[in-house]
């Protein structure tokens, strides 16, 4: 965007200019370009504007002298420029508030995120903490009962296992 007109140029408000070999005229690369506005050619008034593109353009030139910000209805995204515009006519007190109240909403959201990526790790490990353990008791049941139908005494098998007699005893109960 240029607040001048460049001299020795066809008068156009947009100016698309692509990198090219001086001898040959042979396009250098299609992905390099540069796009020039140059505002002062642009003299629409605020009722002539039709697309986004022209709005656009009448803001940004006009965005010094505006008291109120143009075509705020048609498009949501004015609103937005209208908020960035009123943050930079903040004082220096009101923009440190300003500033300081952002910071502020950010670290909360940052808390929050953080708090929720360890909520869901600590259960994580909860729940697995507590799926091995239920994984170890049935392992011990199915070796318990297998020790049992196969005719090794109660005592014993509590001892090889290292599981309470009177467990033992409940399962060799449920297996008759």
């Amino acid at each position: 965007f240029m607040n001048f007109h460049i001299g020795g140029t066809e008068s156009k408000l947009r100016t698309d200019v692509v990198l090219a070999d001086r001898d040959t005229g042979k396009v250098f690369c299609d992905k390099l370009r540069m796009v020039f506005i140059e505002l002062p050619l642009f003299t629409k008034a605020e009722q002539e504007c039709e697309t986004h593109f022209e709005r656009w353009i009448y803001v940004l030139k006009n965005m010094e002298t505006l008291k109120r910000m143009p075509f705020k209805a048609q498009k949501a995204v004015f609103e937005k420029l209208e908020k960035i515009v009123d943050i930079a006519s903040l004082s220096k007190d009101e923009r440190e508030r300003y500033d300081e109240s952002i910071k502020v909403y950010r670290d909360s959201l940052a808390v929050m995120e953080f708090s929720k990526e360890e909520g869901f790790k600590e259960g994580e490990k909860k729940g697995r903490i507590e799926g091995e353990k239920k994984g170890r008791m049935e392992e011990r049941q199915a070796v318990i009962t297998n020790m049992l139908q196969q005719g090794v005494p109660v005592e014993a098998v509590s001892q090889y296992t290292n599981v309470p007699l009177e467990d033992v005893l409940k399962i060799a109960a449920s297996l008759n």
